[in-house]
């Protein structure tokens, strides 16, 4: 990829990613809610000219008159306790048994290890959430970019859109539902313009 891609994704994948991960009341997502509710974020997203983005922001916009709290709807569909509309890791998308800490979520620790890249969490979960893969993303732009295509080809791609696809129709809040789209688009963008290759790997769910 060229230096200014790689530049802009570094950006968009850092953003998503605290989208998805962190709780809204976190500092590191909040100043972000509030940049992506107020439209503020069309005038600083590097691929407004390349898709939609005044649909996903109309989705922004609707997502101020819910009735639930983005702290509930996360809670709700990142959480618990109740079965998650989209469940936000990969193994669940690639595994038969659709469990967490899959055989795919192996795969990816092993990917880690073997290029010495280590992930410090702060509780015992999955490497393979749709959060941390867009961290990831951006942490392997800034450090080991020779490594991106194979961890967006044989990691990511694979199951992120169905993902996705789930948040968008299933996720009943227009905020997570404007992030998936978001999140959608860019990453087509990113494939179509780094004529990137996904594995193909059988989807379970």
């Amino acid at each position: 990829m060229e230096q200014k891609l790689l530049a802009d994704f570094s950006l968009c994948a850092q953003t998503l990613g605290a989208l998805f991960y962190y709780d809204p009341s976190d500092a590191r997502v909040n100043k972000l809610i509030d940049l992506f509710t107020t439209s503020e974020w069309l005038t600083e997203w590097p691929f407004t000219q390349d898709y939609d983005c005044q649909r996903i922001d109309k989705l922004f916009q609707d997502s101020l008159s819910e009735s639930e709290t983005l702290q509930e709807a996360y809670q709700r569909l990142f959480i618990g306790p109740y079965a998650l509309p989209a469940p936000p890791w990969g193994s669940v998308y690639l595994d038969k048994e659709n469990v967490i800490f899959g055989i795919s979520t192996l795969e990816l620790r092993a990917w880690l290890r073997n290029n010495q890249i280590n992930i410090e969490l702060n509780q015992k979960e999955p490497e393979d959430h749709v959060g941390l893969l867009f961290l990831l993303t951006a942490w392997v732009i800034e450090n080991k970019p020779e490594l991106l295509r194979e961890l967006l080809e044989l990691h990511f791609l694979p199951w992120v859109y169905r993902y996705l696809e789930k948040m968008q129709l299933q996720s009943g809040n227009a905020f997570y539902e404007a992030s998936a789209l978001l999140a959608t688009e860019t990453l087509r963008h990113i494939q179509q313009a780094a004529k990137l290759n996904p594995a193909n790997k059988e989807l379970c769910l």
